[in-house]
């Protein structure tokens, strides 16, 4: 019973979803205001391309996984340069979190050395998804939602999953998503080369950082 309930979970077509409530949204003349925590300005490319027609965007850097600072200080500013050239028919707006690198630490304690993409990671999601659920509460957003999902080394049902959890926790709508489909991803790559965006060769954490020099 519990692999057939994981099975109909991976089932799952997130793309359709988000599809449904853009078409719904249209129908009823909305533009709803989204919190879209980002993890870099190169995945964000797409999906700011994508959303900011259907939605008035607030995007929430949070991510206090990055090593070392100089590489958040880099991602941080790239970001902004993105969202100050990308074109949008609706506002999209930018809103840095803090960088709290000994939250994350505390966060992936004793799972230093899992490999990228395991545990560590899906605690990581957490604890981004969760300041991005507090932030869209407090700040009364419609929607909110990750890039994260962009990335093919990343899991969108753990992150779809993790989200809608916190969207019943805080009374906020999480709006599912796998970014990567539609060529997302690839168009991502198009749009990093147009705006001549640094794109990193690590996820952003010094474990990953590790696992990629041990790999090289």
């Amino acid at each position: 019973m519990r692999q057939g309930c994981v099975s109909a979970v991976n089932q799952r077509n997130y793309q359709r979803e988000l599809n449904q409530t853009i078409e719904r949204l249209v129908k009823e003349g909305q533009v709803p205001r989204l919190l879209l925590h980002s993890c870099c300005a190169p995945c964000s490319s797409y999906v700011l391309e994508y959303l900011s027609e259907y939605f008035s965007i607030t995007v929430f850097y949070y991510n206090p996984n990055i090593f070392p600072a100089e590489e958040y200080e880099k991602r941080v500013k790239e970001q902004e340069a993105l969202i100050s050239r990308l074109p949008a028919k609706h506002r999209i707006s930018f809103l840095e979190g803090p960088y709290e690198q000994e939250r994350f630490y505390e966060t992936a304690k004793g799972l230093e050395l899992e490999p990228e993409g395991g545990e560590r990671c899906f605690r990581c999601y957490h604890l981004r998804l969760l300041e991005a659920v507090q932030m869209a509460r407090a700040g009364e957003f419609d929607y909110f939602t990750t890039t994260l999902s962009i990335s093919p080394l990343k899991d969108a049902g753990k992150l779809n999953e993790i989200g809608e959890r916190l969207a019943r926790e805080y009374g906020v709508a999480y709006l599912n998503s796998d970014f990567k489909k539609r060529d997302g991803y690839k168009r991502s790559i198009e749009l990093s080369k147009e705006y001549g965006l640094y794109r990193q060769d690590y996820c952003g954490c010094v474990y990953s950082l590790q696992e990629r020099k041990r790999g090289a």
